[in-house]
């Protein structure tokens, strides 16, 4: 069973996704904050991870860029996963290591094929 890691300041957002990846049968752990998913990295290696860019310091592209940048865990896939819709949003994401980038508001369908790819 995989673990996917979601990290989201949004508690309706965090839970939508979970519940989500959950019906897919995928073993969820939250974090509500950069800190909180660094935090968590530091003993535990996920599968994946989706990550949120608008969140309090670190946003997402500090946190995936310390994942990237970290040998323990830059093979992790990320998926940004973020209202940030612009194509330089989408840029930036990429240049901080994302393997993915989806905008919201997403179809389920989206990340799931997204999550799967990845895995």
């Amino acid at each position: 069973m995989s673990t996917i890691l979601i990290v989201e300041d949004s508690t309706p957002q965090r839970e939508m996704i979970a519940n989500l990846l959950k019906n897919q049968g995928m073993q969820v752990v939250q974090a509500k904050s950069g800190i909180e998913a660094l935090k968590y990295l530091k003993t535990h290696q996920p599968d994946l991870v989706v990550l949120d860019i608008i969140m309090p310091n670190p946003n997402g592209y500090d946190v995936c860029r310390k994942m990237k940048g970290h040998p323990r865990t830059k093979h992790i896939p990320v998926i940004m996963c973020s209202c940030k819709g612009e194509e330089f949003d989408r840029y930036w994401g990429m240049k901080v290591g994302a393997d993915a980038y989806i905008s919201k508001p997403f179809h389920p369908n989206e990340l799931i094929d997204a999550v799967r790819q990845l895995l």
